[in-house]
C-alpha cells in the first residue's frame, strides 16, 4: 500500500499535523524538524494526494503557461525551464499554445480553463499595448515577453535592446562594418523585432557606422524557413555584407543553410550571430554564435513571482523584472570548435 501522512509522521517522530504543515509549506516549522520530515518523505516515497490538498486549500497545485508556438525552439525550451522551476516547488504546469492568434490569447486569459490552475504565465504575441485592460483578471497573472509594457500585472522579460547592441558590437569588434539584419518587422517599436533593431542601430551609431536600409531584410514569423528566404533575398539584392545579425537563432540557422549552399565561407567571408541560445545552435555547422537572454533566469523569476501572488505574499505593486544576458561566441563568428 502507498505510504500515508501517518506513516511519515511515525518515521519522522513528529505529529500528523507537523507533517501536514511541512507539506503545505507553512511557516513556524523549525529547520531541523522540516529536514526530518522531508527525509522521511524521501525514505518512504510518499506522494501527496493532490485532490485532498485542493479540497483543503482551495488551490489546484497547478499553474498555466501560455506561449505562441511550441514548435519554436525558444518557447519549447522556455517551457522546459518553467516545468523544472515549478517542479522544484511541487507545482504542476499546464501548457497552452495560442498560435499567436488574438482570439485564442483572449480565451486563454478569460476562458473557463483558468479554473484548472491557480495562476498563469502568459506570453502574448497578438495582443499589444492597447490591450492592457484585458490583463485585469481575477487571478494571479505574470506577463512574459515584449508585447505589453506598463500593464497592471507583474512582468518578466529580457534585455532585448542591450543584448542586440552587444551582439552587433561583437561583430564590429571582429572588424565587420557592413552588418546585415534578418527578421525586421517594419513599423514595430514595442516587440522583440523593434527592440532588437533599436539595439542594432545604437551599436552602429556608437561606432560611427552608417545605417544602410538595403542591409535590413524583413521577415514574418521567425522560423528557419523565413531565415533561409531572408538570406536569399539579401543575396539577390547584390549588396555587399560581411556579417549578419539574425534577430533570433531560428532565422540564423535558416540563413546558415543558404550561405553553405552558396559556398560562402562562415565566418571567413560572413560572420553571423543569432539571439536566444537555443540548443540546436550548438550543433549546427558551423555552430551558431548567439545571445543567451537568460532563459533559465526568466523561468525561475516568473515562477517565483507567480507563486508569491498565489500565496498572497506581501510583495507590493506590480513588478518588472529583467534577466541578464551574455554573448555566446561559437564558430560562426570565429570561435574555435
Amino acid at each position: 500500500m502507498s505510504p500515508t501522512l501517518r506513516d511519515v509522521a511515525r518515521v519522522a517522530g513528529v505529529s500528523f499535523k507537523t507533517v501536514s504543515n511541512v507539506i503545505n509549506d507553512y511557516p513556524h516549522v523549525s529547520e531541523s524538524t522540516r529536514a526530518r520530515v522531508l527525509a522521511a518523505i524521501e525514505e518512504l516515497g510518499y506522494r501527496p494526494n493532490r485532490t485532498a490538498r485542493t479540497l483543503r486549500s482551495g488551490r489546484t497545485g497547478a499553474i498555466g503557461l501560455a506561449v505562441p508556438e511550441l514548435s519554436m525552439a525558444y518557447f519549447a525550451e522556455l517551457a522546459d525551464e518553467v516545468i523544472t522551476a515549478a517542479d522544484e516547488r511541487d507545482i504542476v504546469v499546464l501548457i497552452e499554445q495560442t498560435g499567436g492568434d488574438r482570439r485564442r490569447e483572449l480565451e486563454v486569459l478569460h476562458g473557463s480553463r483558468r479554473q484548472l490552475t491557480d495562476g498563469l504565465l502568459f506570453s502574448p504575441l497578438a495582443l499589444g499595448s492597447d490591450d492592457t485592460a484585458n490583463l485585469e483578471v481575477g487571478y494571479p497573472l505574470v506577463l512574459l515577453g515584449e508585447r505589453i509594457f506598463d500593464g497592471p500585472v507583474d512582468h518578466v522579460t529580457m534585455e532585448n535592446v542591450e543584448g542586440a547592441r552587444a551582439a552587433t558590437e561583437h561583430l564590429i569588434r571582429l572588424g565587420r562594418d557592413r552588418i546585415a539584419v534578418l527578421g525586421a518587422h517594419p513599423g514595430e517599436v514595442i516587440g522583440s523585432a523593434g527592440l532588437r533593431m533599436s539595439g542594432y542601430r545604437a551599436a552602429l551609431d556608437a561606432h560611427g557606422i552608417p545605417y544602410r536600409e538595403q542591409l535590413v531584410v524583413d521577415a514574418g514569423p521567425w522560423h528557419r524557413v523565413n531565415g533561409a528566404e531572408a538570406m536569399r533575398m539579401l543575396l539577390a539584392r547584390g549588396v555587399e555584407f560581411d556579417a549578419v545579425f539574425a534577430l533570433n537563432d531560428e532565422l540564423g540557422l535558416g540563413a546558415l543553410r543558404v550561405l553553405r549552399e552558396q559556398g560562402i565561407d562562415v565566418p571567413g567571408q560572413v560572420a553571423i550571430i543569432g539571439f536566444d541560445d537555443v540548443d540546436e545552435g550548438r550543433y549546427s555547422l558551423p555552430s551558431l554564435s548567439t545571445v543567451d537572454p537568460g532563459r533559465r533566469e526568466i523561468a525561475r523569476l516568473a515562477v517565483e513571482v507567480l507563486l508569491d501572488r498565489i500565496s498572497g505574499a506581501e510583495v507590493g505593486p506590480r513588478r518588472e523584472l529583467r534577466s541578464g544576458f551574455r554573448i555566446v561566441e561559437r564558430e560562426s563568428t570565429g570561435a574555435a570548435s
